[in-house]
């Protein structure tokens, strides 16, 4: 069982985009635990499976309870057309401890949750903190080249991470950017 200190769960949703309406709104929401390390504190550990395992618990929760605000604007799993993730590991931690928190794992529950997924969950990591923001990079679910989802998201919470947890985040979104219209060379 993880060991939770703070859920976060944000919707974002914008209607009006340079004067113009945006129709249906395009939607953003994150979702981050701020979850203890046990591996902080402790130098350079080989083993991370702990942090991996862990993650997959982690993306399971981040991902319904993102749906379930979704739902609440009327938005169906199958809608989702981006995602992103990111993590910042307090001071006691490394790095790597992201990593293991963000790759090995996390992406399936995700993708088993919104049903597929065919593209990588593009995102970013760092050490930091409390207070500490980081921007996670969205990309389309199927195809990392469709240019209309490519965005970012923002997350931050003032008391964390502090120096012994990691601050876990996923975003999903619908609609993309509002009133995308850049295209592809030759497109």
């Amino acid at each position: 069982m993880v060991d939770m200190r703070v859920m976060s769960v944000t919707l974002t949703e914008v209607h009006r985009e340079a004067g113009a309406a945006v129709s249906p709104p395009t939607r953003k929401v994150v979702a981050a635990a701020v979850v203890a390390n046990p591996l902080a504190g402790q130098g350079l550990v080989a083993d991370l499976s702990e942090l991996e395992e862990m993650s997959a618990e982690v993306a399971g929760v981040l991902v319904q309870r993102a749906l379930e605000v979704l739902a609440s604007a009327g938005v169906t799993p199958d809608q989702v057309r981006g995602y992103g993730k990111g993590a910042i590991v307090g001071t006691r931690g490394e790095l790597e401890h992201t990593a293991a928190v963000l790759h090995p794992r996390f992406g399936a529950p995700v993708r088993a949750a919104i049903g597929g997924g065919a593209d990588i969950i593009p995102g970013t990591k760092k050490v930091a903190g409390p207070g500490a923001s980081i921007t996670m990079p969205i990309g389309n679910k199927d195809d990392r080249w469709v240019f209309d989802d490519m965005d970012a998201a923002e997350i931050a919470i003032a008391d964390a991470p502090r120096d012994d947890e990691i601050l876990i985040a996923l975003v999903l979104s619908t609609g993309g950017r509002p009133h995308a219209r850049v295209k592809k060379p030759g497109a």
